[in-house]
């Protein structure tokens, strides 16, 4: 059987539970038309060169899952080729839980949302932390912006989809930093 984008999420198990709730024969024409884009297209490049944040997902050895808030600069979050995106990571709490789960696990989740226009783009695929490459950080990073970056995450795109903007609460935008 030939692997389709959207199997990333829809495991046999979600497929036989969208077919018992009624909505597999949607998912089904959808797959079976463009379905899930697999790089970045020139509306996911301007969607996410708007954005000043995003959740990022991943999970240690033993499957534990971790989501972690990324904020910075607006378009932090930078494409760097068809596939690839990186941003910047910036010095926090230091408690290094997303480094660590990659070092040992490099399946990853990007989360994008703007509240303040309801739009929100999910994005499977694998990351990886880079250490001691300052070519990278001088790329990704925004000397205008106060945080001091510790390293660079590049995330490599396997699938992505845009979710529906249903349930989305407004929330106005502050710039962080003049």
């Amino acid at each position: 059987m030939t692997r389709i984008r959207s199997d990333i999420a829809f495991t046999p198990t979600v497929k036989a539970i969208q077919t018992a709730k009624g909505s597999r024969a949607s998912y089904a024409r959808m797959e079976a038309g463009s379905g899930w884009r697999g790089e970045v297209t020139p509306d996911l490049a301007e969607f996410i060169a708007n954005l000043d944040m995003f959740y990022l997902g991943t999970a240690n050895a033993a499957g534990q899952p971790y989501i972690q808030y990324r904020g910075g600069p607006r378009g932090f979050l930078k494409v760097v080729d068809h596939k690839t995106l990186g941003f910047a990571d910036f010095g926090g709490n230091r408690q290094y839980i997303s480094v660590g789960n990659l070092s040992e696990n490099p399946q990853a989740f990007i989360f994008l949302i703007d509240y303040v226009n309801s739009r929100r783009i999910k994005l499977w695929g694998t990351a990886k932390v880079v250490e001691d490459d300052d070519a990278l950080l001088a790329e990704l990073a925004d000397p205008e912006y106060p945080g001091r970056p510790e390293r660079a995450i590049l995330f490599t795109i396997e699938a992505w989809d845009v979710n529906c903007p249903q349930h989305i609460h407004k929330r106005a935008l502050v710039e962080a930093y003049e």
